[in-house]
């Protein structure tokens, strides 16, 4: 025992006391916005919101706001260290930079996509007009072809699903700040990545990187053998939290909603949940959600928790309620 310093019998007290976290209500979160101005119509945040997910222009305010303006002072310090650091290795290439790199994790269902393009917009409108990208780890799961191959079906997103080595030598060539690095596609009509359909990434100022296990660990060997980590490669990582039980719920309600808009596709890969009844298609996805995104949950994506720099948790509402930002 460390002297001065008791364990209290709640072991909640005692990880609240302890937290590397800060945290605030939606209500004080959002008094941090300042001056920071609203550049997005309401209309423009009903396109870029995800399925199921009822995120409104006033989210926005109360939430992505007050995370631009932080995300900003972000930017910039990474900016002025990158300048210092530049000329202690007296490197003075004048077009040299490093992109600023998001890393946005959570489970399925949760909101990522919608995150992710609402700060994509917001941060590419700062007065600076930044070039903000967007890629996503979706295009980075290995082909069903080769799932099968494995005996990865069933385990299509857990860690072992995904090309981790393609998503490296990805994040790599972005912070060396290489020109034209092309990342893959993914296609949720095929549920397949399309190796013909590529997004080319010029030096970004800014990329986000979205992923269900983008703040996954990996194991580490012994003898200090240099083993990188996606999240090696982040500048700032945010986890999009909720209940279990409410993830849950999302997911059916979201699986039920495509059955009824794009699985109505002959060409989607679930078309055929469409040819039975909606309960026993409920039935599917329920197995679904039992054999495999909660398992991956509950092994893989929420241990990641911890290991992000801001923690949006939201209510059942589908609205952020808390926000835990880590201490510096």
């Amino acid at each position: 025992m460390i002297e001065g310093f008791e364990l209290p019998d709640d072991a909640d007290a005692v990880s609240a006391r302890v937290s590397p976290y800060r945290f605030f209500s939606a209500e004080e979160w959002a008094h941090f916005r300042a001056d920071t101005p609203l550049t997005l119509t309401a209309d423009e945040v009903r396109e870029m919101r995800s399925l199921n997910d009822p995120t409104e222009i006033e989210e926005v305010r109360r939430i992505y706001l007050s995370l631009s303006r932080l995300l900003s002072t972000h930017v910039e310090s990474s900016q002025m260290l990158f300048q210092q650091r530049s000329r202690f290795l007296n490197f003075d290439e004048k077009d040299a930079k490093t992109p600023f790199i998001i890393g946005i994790a959570g489970p399925v269902a949760v909101g990522k996509s919608t995150t992710a393009r609402l700060l994509k917009q917001l941060l590419a409108r700062w007065p600076s007009s930044p070039k903000v990208d967007l890629v996503t780890s979706d295009g980075f799961l290995y082909p069903n072809a080769v799932l099968e191959r494995e005996g990865l079906m069933q385990r299509k997103g857990f860690p072992e699903s995904f090309d981790t080595g393609a998503i490296l030598n990805f994040l790599s060539a972005i912070k060396a700040g290489m020109p034209n690095v092309r990342a893959p596609r993914y296609s949720h009509l095929s549920y397949d990545v399309m190796p013909d359909n590529a997004i080319t990434v010029d030096r970004p100022d800014i990329l986000v990187f979205e992923g269900i296990n983008v703040l996954q660990t990996r194991h580490l060997p012994a003898g200090g053998r240099m083993v990188p980590m996606v999240s090696d490669f982040f500048d700032f990582s945010i986890y999009i939290d909720a209940d279990v039980a409410l993830i849950h719920q999302w997911y059916i309600e979201r699986f039920r909603q495509l059955r009824a808009t794009a699985f109505q596709n002959p060409a989607s890969y679930f078309h055929r949940f469409t040819q039975i009844s909606e309960a026993e298609a409920t039935a599917h996805a329920e197995k679904l959600w039992d054999n495999i995104n909660l398992r991956n949950l509950e092994e893989n994506i929420l241990p990641t928790r911890p290991r992000a720099d801001l923690i949006l948790r939201k209510g059942r509402d589908h609205m952020v309620e808390t926000v835990a930002l880590r201490k510096l």
